[in-house]
């Protein structure tokens, strides 16, 4: 019998990063779903017996370690990540609010960057793997009705950091 493969996906809890998580899973990947909100993450589990909960705030550096190991402790490998961590806050754009630019480059930025960090040695060791980032497009021309850069700057760094990335 083959062997599952095993996708590591964040920002499973919605958009995006959950219809990724259950297209996978409907194709029998086993699929390691992480976001914030644990209570999202369960009723996925629900909806499909190959998701599997992982809960994680990307922005603790210490956490993201500590669930890349506890993936690969129980399903023994990672084939894909798929990092599609991100915030957007359209009410802030408004007006400039400095506690906000940091919490939204945190978690779109540097939670990214906490991921990919989380499971860069594991792929260099294994030769094998396969990091995808989910972008804006907003990251190639802004949202120019917001009024403020913020969340095209988060998009366009995530944009360019990894294309000088290599395992």
């Amino acid at each position: 019998m083959e062997e599952k493969k095993v996708i590591w996906i964040t920002g499973a809890s919605s958009g995006i990063g959950k219809a990724v998580a259950t297209k996978f899973a409907k194709n029998g990947w086993i699929v390691a779903a992480s976001a914030r909100r644990e209570n999202l993450l369960n009723e996925l589990k629900e909806i499909n017996e190959n998701i599997y909960p992982f809960p994680l705030d990307v922005t603790d550096i210490d956490k993201c370690k500590l669930v890349a190991s506890s993936i690969i402790n129980q399903f023994k490998n990672i084939d894909i990540c798929l990092f599609g961590t991100g915030m957007h806050d359209p009410k802030s754009e408004k007006k400039f609010n400095l506690e906000k630019v940091r919490e939204i480059m945190e978690v779109n930025y540097f939670g990214t960057m906490n991921s990919i960090n989380s499971i860069y040695d594991y792929f260099s060791e294994k030769k094998n793997g396969q990091i995808s980032i989910i972008s804006s497009v907003a990251g190639y021309r802004g949202l120019p009705a917001a009024g403020n850069p913020l969340y095209p700057a988060t998009e366009e760094t995530i944009d360019i950091w990894p294309l000088f990335l290599s395992l």
